[in-house]
């Protein structure tokens, strides 16, 4: 296997919600490969949490007005939109918060006095959502959810009716942004000389909403991207053991194969043992393999000669299952890998 260069990646330039990051030297090429699934990954799949709808007291519909507050309820939910919502747990995953404000003020995020469950956080307490006057008096309660990317406000979200102590409401849905990243460019430049020549300099840069720093989040796409193409990475071998299994399968005959377990006339005991254990049929019996029987509760060695003896008449022999021996063969590996660290 050819062995590419291994970038070295520095943080250039650091802030709450901006960093700048190097990667170099780079592979001719891998400069986009790398800069744009990062960037993707960034944009669209990182978990946020947001508002996703709102229940206003006495208002029913988004085209309404609240009495005695400057805004109308829709510039009211353009500005909740923009409220910025930390999860302080990776279980969290909904949550509400309450505002319940009355005369002349101008109201912003600080103002919301209850977070329930107590595991998120608002970052930007100074955002500003509404001004009410003398006689105003509003109540709301704003259903928080733990997602990715943006998902546009959907009518058929929306619950029905319900009474509260400012008359008839009904829960609104709002557009809600949850990707904690605001912003990401890549860019990619020419490796300087000596060991740099002929390769390349990737220059990556990422603005988020406060909710994750950028070193955090650059962390977290590259943990998903690892993951992803760690499926490939045993491709060969899935398939060498899903044609070794076919092979196997095939080499039995499938009238024995298919055979249901009662026709094998196993005891009351072994017949019991294995049905606890799942297996129905010679197949699954076969498929289990020597070592996977005998770890099954109540199956001992009576049961183990009982089921060879059946088997034996059917023309198959007990042995272990192509997984099974797959299984074992790595465990071997293993060990002597082991024994020669120790010598």
């Amino acid at each position: 296997m050819v062995q590419l260069a291994l970038p070295k990646i520095e943080c250039t330039e650091f802030r709450e919600n901006y960093g700048k990051f190097v990667a170099e030297p780079m592979e001719k090429g891998f400069g986009v490969i790398l800069g744009n699934s990062v960037r993707r990954v960034l944009l669209s799949s990182l978990r946020g949490a947001a508002v996703a709808s709102v229940l206003i007291d006495g208002i029913t519909q988004e085209f309404s007005t609240i009495p005695n507050m400057k805004e109308d309820v829709t510039e009211f939910l353009m500005n909740v939109r923009d409220i910025r919502i930390r999860p302080l747990s990776d279980s969290a995953d909904s949550g509400k918060m309450t505002l319940n404000v009355k005369g002349r003020m101008d109201v912003h995020a600080s103002d919301i006095a209850v977070i329930s469950p107590p595991n998120f956080e608002i970052v930007n307490p100074d955002l500003y959502l509404c001004t009410l006057d003398s006689d105003a008096k509003l109540n709301v309660e704003f259903n928080i959810k733990v997602d990715k990317g943006y998902q546009p406000a959907s009518a058929n979200d929306n619950v029905g009716i319900i009474v509260t102590s400012g008359g008839t409401s009904k829960e609104i849905s709002i557009d809600a942004i949850y990707s904690p990243v605001v912003r990401a460019n890549y860019s990619i430049e020419s490796g300087g000389p000596g060991q740099g020549a002929g390769k390349e300099r990737l220059i990556l840069e990422i603005w988020t909403d406060g909710t994750i720093d950028p070193v955090q989040a650059i962390g977290e796409s590259a943990s998903i991207l690892v993951e992803q193409f760690g499926c490939f990475t045993g491709l060969a071998r899935t398939i060498a053991e899903k044609e070794e299994a076919e092979a196997w399968q095939k080499s039995i005959p499938s009238d024995v194969y298919n055979m249901p377990l009662e026709k094998l006339n196993l005891s009351t005991h072994t017949y019991n043992s294995l049905r606890r254990g799942g297996i129905t049929s010679t197949g699954q019996l076969l498929e289990k393999g020597l070592d996977g029987l005998m770890s099954l509760g109540g199956f001992g060695v009576k049961s183990r000669e009982e089921v060879e003896v059946a088997l034996k008449e059917l023309g198959v022999e007990l042995t272990g299952a192509p997984l099974e021996k797959d299984k074992k063969k790595k465990e071997r590996v293993k060990d002597t890998g082991s024994e020669g660290d120790n010598e």
